[in-house]
């Protein structure tokens, strides 16, 4: 009984999502109340563990997805990521555009959010197509295709980062392997797939083609990045060295290092310094930049954290063993499990974040009985949560208008790419699960 309820909730999510239309955080609250009730627990016990889910899930992460939208702001606004892109331009030269874009999309998109770099990346990828004549779709693909990975897979991004705090996974050792397998999924699903997809030449309308800025107004290479590659780094080197280190005062640094909000929170001072101030921009400005990143992020704040009260609901009714139960009698991989209920609530769905977000209340119990590495399952779910984006996701009309399309060729084109990702992050993932 308690499984068919939990079932229920999240058909119950999915309608009041993609049918209703009602914000997630909304539908989230409403589910976590129904199924609360239905499981037996008083309206004071679906209070207690809406409010503690909240509390448990935002308290880690307030200062990581907050301080990941300011950096990503600043990159953003001081010409950071424009200036990245011009750089690798010179050094890939015109036969390898798609290259020198995508290595670019990967970068800018380690800190941005991905409607700021997709809107961000724009005017760079038409620029470079009415530059070398080609189609402005071939030329785009491969870097929106890193964009949406480091999207879906790679903290300090919403919902992986969200996942990290769920399953006690460790966000250094999940970033790395993160970058592991998203570099073949990327090639793959750009440069390669551009060769095989139909050759599609419109012109985007002028209304979608922003002008960019001076060159010589731009933050200098070696600052952008910095700036822009520097949590990964501090990220990266505090995994790497916190097993190999003693509890002295070298291994407290190398710790503080390796925290996620002490590495957002120096990349974000030092963004302010090198992209800002010493860029000329002044620090009202820096703070405007700032402030209106703490506004664009709070909506997605929200969402992570209905999903957590859903989580510490199930947990409170008694539903996640019943779950865990269940899945075990499947007799299938809980990495691939999770890949196909994070892909069937996308479809549903549409939004990437909450599909992840949704699954992870599922399989938790399977992570906590040991069952999946927690870090293969924060990526094996983030592989899921993009898999056919389609006519229920914003992302998808975003890349037709601005790439001029008709809805069959945003089909061959952005739903072909983000299932391939999907796909071979799966595989990516189990090769991983073997090879550890």
């Amino acid at each position: 009984m308690l499984l068919a309820i939990a079932l229920a909730g999240i058909v119950a999510l999915v309608l009041l999502i993609a049918g209703a239309r009602l914000t997630p955080f909304l539908a989230f609250l409403l589910v976590c109340i129904g199924v609360g009730l239905a499981s037996g627990l008083t309206p004071l016990q679906v209070s207690a563990a809406i409010q503690k889910g909240l509390g448990d899930t935002l308290g880690s992460l307030l200062l990581v997805i907050g301080l990941g939208a300011m950096l990503g702001k600043i990159v953003a606004e001081s010409g950071a990521a424009q200036r990245i892109a011009m750089s690798l331009m010179r050094l890939s030269g015109p036969g390898r555009v798609q290259w020198a874009l995508m290595v670019t999309g990967f970068i800018v998109g380690l800190p941005l959010f991905y409607s700021v770099g997709f809107v961000l990346v724009i005017p760079l990828i038409f620029s470079v197509a009415a530059q070398y004549k080609l189609p402005p779709v071939w030329v785009g693909l491969p870097m929106l295709a890193a964009l949406s990975v480091t999207h879906g897979y790679l903290p300090p991004h919403p919902a992986p980062a969200a996942l990290v705090q769920q399953f006690n996974a460790n966000m250094g050792q999940t970033l790395l392997y993160g970058i592991v397998i998203a570099i073949p999924a990327i090639i793959l699903a750009g440069p390669v797939y551009t060769r095989f997809m139909p050759r599609i030449d419109r012109p985007p309308l002028s209304t979608f083609v922003p002008a960019l800025r001076d060159e010589a107004t731009l933050p200098s290479l070696s600052a952008s990045l910095t700036t822009a590659l520097l949590p990964v780094v501090m990220l990266g080197v505090g995994s790497v060295l916190a097993s190999r280190v003693s509890d002295g005062v070298t291994g407290q640094v190398v710790r503080a290092i390796g925290d996620p909000s002490m590495a957002m929170l120096v990349a974000v001072v030092v963004a302010i310094g090198l992209l800002g101030l010493r860029s000329g921009a002044s620090m009202a400005t820096i703070t405007g930049w700032c402030e209106r990143a703490a506004s664009d992020v709070a909506l997605v704040m929200l969402v992570v954290g209905g999903a957590g009260a859903f989580k510490q609901v199930l947990t409170d009714a008694g539903s996640s063993t019943a779950i865990a139960a269940a899945l075990s009698r499947l007799h299938a991989p809980p990495l691939v499990l999770a890949w196909a209920m994070a892909a069937l609530v996308r479809v549903c769905v549409g939004s990437a974040t909450v599909a992840g977000l949704t699954t992870a209340g599922f399989v938790a119990p399977l992570v906590a009985s040991g069952a999946a590495d927690p870090n293969l399952m924060v990526l094996s779910i983030g592989a899921g949560s993009l898999m056919l984006s389609h006519i229920n996701d914003g992302a998808f009309w975003l890349f037709k208008e601005y790439f001029n399309l008709s809805v069959a060729e945003t089909l061959q084109t952005w739903t072909a790419m983000e299932s391939i990702v999907a796909i071979v992050g799966l595989a990516g993932v189990l090769l991983l699960d073997v090879w550890l």
